[in-house]
């Protein structure tokens, strides 16, 4: 069967291939009989416009990068599993460019500006330098964070503070009073922030409640289940261990499960245990955890960004996303002797 071309379509639906150009870039100025029938001939032809002469008509790559560290990451995963959702309507594709090391995000940027060709930037948990935010400005080109914060940028965000002081609150109204808080290091190389928002508002909510901070009660190690689970033996191996544990993510609060069944620690007789990001396995290993909006951040965040290519807002956008308590089997009522 021939191909059909944009002269076949234009000599089908008696109009121009200048009209069926402007029809195919969804131009105001086409009445609206006349759309019609452009897209009559379309749909009963199977006509397939050629993209990259569509791209270079509008002047446009039709393309979206996205910048994220740690592709595996079950986090990460949800937050760009909604990313894909919103944009799976529109006419963008996704490039994705993963930045293992700090060092390499001037290249992934540059990569981006230059050779890549993209319209817009998502970027998701990646701290932007002044410098690289003033790239960004030069270009012209609207960039969303998530899980990220620059005042100059749109972004989403999650309140982790109150997610963090509500997760120790759970546990002191369980009336434990030694609660241990597992996280990532808190100053890291990606200036990750959300470890650091966490571990604030555990603190606020020990403050709230008299209790004293013990800094050996909180442990903080390199970003993976590994080091999670070696932290997890240092708590819970202290001479007055805590009898709960605020662990700073699911990955976390998994490396706990592993260490208090190893160690023979009953979970929540004698440990309570609370995640946070409410992941998939969460469910599976009957976990209490703090659930954050992961997919309707990427959702939200793509959004965002397809509003700006469409019409650039006048200041930036800010979208801060809630958490939630999801109680489930790790932690129990402090039993006393």
């Amino acid at each position: 069967m021939p191909t059909v071309t944009i002269r076949d379509v234009a000599k089908l639906a008696n109009v121009s291939t200048a009209t069926v150009s402007r029809v195919l870039n969804e131009s105001p100025v086409v009445k609206g009989e006349t759309r019609e029938r452009v897209l009559a001939v379309i749909n009963e032809t199977g006509y397939m416009p050629n993209l990259t002469a569509r791209r270079l008509s509008l002047g446009r790559t039709l393309t979206i990068g996205i910048l994220l560290p740690f592709l595996t990451l079950p986090s990460f995963i949800e937050r760009l599993r909604g990313v894909q959702t919103a944009l799976a309507d529109s006419e963008y594709d996704l490039t994705l460019s993963s930045v293992e090391t700090p060092n390499r995000l001037d290249h992934c940027i540059d990569n981006l500006l230059r050779r890549a060709g993209v319209d817009g930037v998502i970027a998701v948990s990646i701290y932007f330098t002044d410098s690289q935010v003033e790239r960004f400005r030069q270009s012209k080109m609207p960039v969303v964070l998530i899980d990220a914060h620059r005042p100059e940028l749109s972004k989403v965000v999650v309140d982790d503070v109150a997610g963090g002081e509500t997760a120790t609150r759970h546990l002191i109204e369980l009336g434990h009073r030694r609660i241990g808080f597992l996280s990532d290091h808190l100053d890291n190389p990606f200036n990750f922030v959300a470890m650091r928002r966490r571990h604030k508002g555990y603190l606020q909510a020990l403050n709230a409640a008299r209790i004293p901070y013990f800094p050996d009660y909180h442990q903080q190690g390199k970003l993976g289940g590994r080091e999670a689970y070696d932290k997890a033996r240092v708590l819970l191996t202290l001479k007055e261990r805590p009898s709960a544990i605020f662990a700073a993510s699911d990955t976390h609060a998994v490396g706990v499960l592993k260490a208090a069944h190893e160690l023979e620690i009953r979970v929540p007789e004698e440990l309570s245990v609370v995640g946070y990001d409410d992941i998939r396995d969460a469910e599976y290993l009957n976990l209490t955890t703090m659930r954050q909006p992961l997919f309707q951040s990427g959702f939200e965040g793509a959004n965002m960004l397809l509003a700006a290519l469409k019409a650039p807002p006048s200041a930036p956008d800010e979208v801060c996303l809630e958490t939630q308590l999801v109680v489930r089997g790790t932690t129990a009522a402090l039993r006393t002797k």
